[in-house]
């Protein structure tokens, strides 16, 4: 390896071994999640389009009592296996109800994955890197902006993600065996075995994706495929077989097979095919977005790819690249893309920042890599701030204190992580990049984006409901809800699941029989055109106006009781109708 100036090595941080020795690396990494995670489990209302539909396929299942198929509302969701769902009701049924429609008690089991994947991250990382590698990996993984937000949203991908990096983990773990020439560890295989089984009860084919295209990739170009063999195949598919056969027999029974038509000719075929519900992107967007998805540690990506390059030949490099570079190419390549696709691909990235941080000089610490390092975290911090700022200034909170909390922590954490890079030695400014990073995503989700009023629809519809006292559940009067006009599931969540998503005949026929009607302003005239046909009357008693992030367009829900007088008892001299 060639020899580079001494003010260009990248130097050992003083870190002492008892702080990340065993446990330490993967608690520190889970609780770092937790931390950055819980203001939005906490304060955020529910999100649309596919937190909402998870939810309320969970909260149907726990009001019925079937736990094998999955419905939003009168229609199966054909579209992912249970696990989340079986994770979600076993949240709610421990921590909450479903009558109170809770949506942190959803999220939970998101929380748990994402902690588990910066822990299994850890775990993974130290066997190769150290007991300092292992918790640096940890760290970097569970302050990502990306790991940290899906630990709040109630749907599969953290859960994914937490299955995955401890499937690849253990998997890393084994190879590594292999490559000492000593037999791998029961517990490592189980491991491996367990996290591919939930992913697939939770996602279908990504985990076995991700773990096959390492595989072939280390047989490729290790030339040698004998050790595959020892992951123990035969108890370990009956493992697998095991979790999902049960459920996924019970599934097809009751479905007549249904299911798996809607989930790979409906839902995973499309996504193949074409960019499927206006998500296609070109090649390219992930490698694009991964500089702010990683913040703060964005800072590390050029030295950390480069010492995936310079150091191939090591065992936890190579690994990690085996893991990351075929799973990246297949994501960018597939027409349909979601910010979240990569996330199960975001422990390698990790544990090769890990590889460059521990190294003491390596011919990665370049002046090239540590400028565009610090370029990087600078344009990503900015971006974070300018976000922050365009959002309180359109969405409700321009005035908010909180735009400029944001925005401040996010910059100062990039001008650390560019300290810690351009000054040899700053260890202190890397933990303060860590710190503010963390914080500014606390405040971003804790505190700014619960402000901004004209997002959060439902959330205000359904207060609307509940101030002018003709919420259904209260009692009062009758239910329930119908809405015209307006259909995202945010609010069938918020409402009930008996929410009547009408047209504005419908909602008409709802208004006369005493039901409470939301009716979106494009569709007013024809709703009160429906009333005059009817013959009844309606009361406008409140308004909320906002913003429908998933369609793009504004919104304005006209709340509306009926005001036609009850008709007389029925007597001796009226018959009744």
């Amino acid at each position: 390896m060639s020899s580079i100036p001494r003010d260009m090595a990248a130097p050992t941080p003083p870190l002492r071994q008892p702080w990340s020795a065993g446990w330490r690396g993967p608690l520190f990494a889970a609780a770092l999640v937790l931390l950055s995670a819980l203001p939005g489990l906490i304060f955020l209302p529910p999100l649309d389009r596919d937190e909402s539909r998870f939810a309320q396929a969970t909260a149907q299942m726990l009001e019925t009592g079937d736990f094998v198929n999955i419905r939003y509302q009168s229609e199966p969701r054909d579209k992912k296996p249970v696990a989340i769902h079986w994770l979600q009701a076993a949240s709610v049924s421990a921590l909450s109800s479903v009558e109170h429609r809770q949506i942190w008690a959803y999220r939970i089991p998101s929380l748990l994955g994402a902690m588990l994947a910066a822990a299994a991250c850890a775990w993974g990382a130290a066997a190769f890197f150290g007991a300092r590698g292992g918790l640096y990996a940890g760290l970097v993984m569970g302050a990502g902006l990306l790991l940290s937000s899906e630990a709040f949203i109630a749907k599969t991908d953290a859960v994914l993600c937490g299955a995955v990096t401890l499937s690849m983990a253990a998997l890393g773990r084994i190879y590594l065996a292999a490559g000492e020439d000593r037999p791998p560890g029961f517990l490592d295989k189980l491991m491996f075995w367990s996290g591919l089984a939930l992913s697939v009860l939770d996602k279908g084919p990504i985990g076995p994706m991700v773990a096959g295209l390492a595989l072939a990739s280390l047989a490729v170009f290790d030339r040698r495929a004998r050790w595959i063999g020892r992951l123990g195949w035969a108890w370990g598919l009956l493992l697998v077989l095991a979790v999902v056969g049960p459920w996924a027999i019970a599934i097809t029974v009751a479905t007549d097979g249904a299911f798996w038509t809607g989930a790979v000719g409906g839902d995973l075929a499309p996504k193949l095919a074409g960019g499927h519900e206006t998500h296609g992107a070109p090649p390219g967007l992930h490698l694009l977005l991964a500089p702010l998805l990683t913040f703060p540690a964005t800072a590390l990506l050029p030295v950390a790819l480069v010492t995936g390059w310079l150091r191939r030949s090591e065992p936890g490099v190579r690994f990690a690249l085996a893991w990351l570079i075929p799973g990246w190419i297949v994501f960018e390549i597939m027409p349909t893309k979601l910010i979240h696709y990569t996330l199960p691909l975001y422990g390698a990235l990790a544990w090769l920042a890990a590889a460059a941080l521990t190294a003491p000089a390596t011919a990665a610490w370049t002046r090239w890599t540590r400028g565009a390092g610090a370029a990087l975290a600078l344009l990503a911090s900015l971006a974070l701030a300018i976000t922050a700022v365009a959002l309180g200034s359109r969405y409700g909170a321009p005035g908010s204190g909180w735009v400029w909390i944001v925005a401040g922590l996010g910059i100062a954490a990039g001008l650390a992580a560019a300290v810690f890079m351009l000054r040899p030695g700053a260890w202190r400014a890397a933990g303060a990049a860590l710190g503010l990073g963390v914080a500014a995503h606390m405040a971003l989700t804790g505190g700014l984006a619960p402000a901004l009023s004209k997002l959060w629809v439902s959330r205000n519809a359904a207060a609307l409901l509940m101030a002018k006292n003709l919420d259904p559940r209260n009692g009062v009067t009758e239910g329930p809800v119908a809405v015209v006009g307006y259909g995202e599931p945010s609010l069938v969540f918020l409402l009930g699941t008996e929410t009547e998503l009408d047209n504005p005949s419908d909602g008409a026929d709802a208004l006369s029989d005493g039901e409470p009607v939301l009716v979106e302003r494009r569709q007013d005239l024809a709703f009160r055109q429906a009333l005059q046909a009817e013959g009844a009357r309606a009361a406008l008693v409140g308004e909320t106006a906002g913003f429908d992030y998933t369609t793009g367009k504004p919104v304005d829900l006209l709340l509306y009781r009926s005001d036609t007088p009850p008709s007389p008892p029925a007597g001796p001299d009226r018959p009744k109708t």
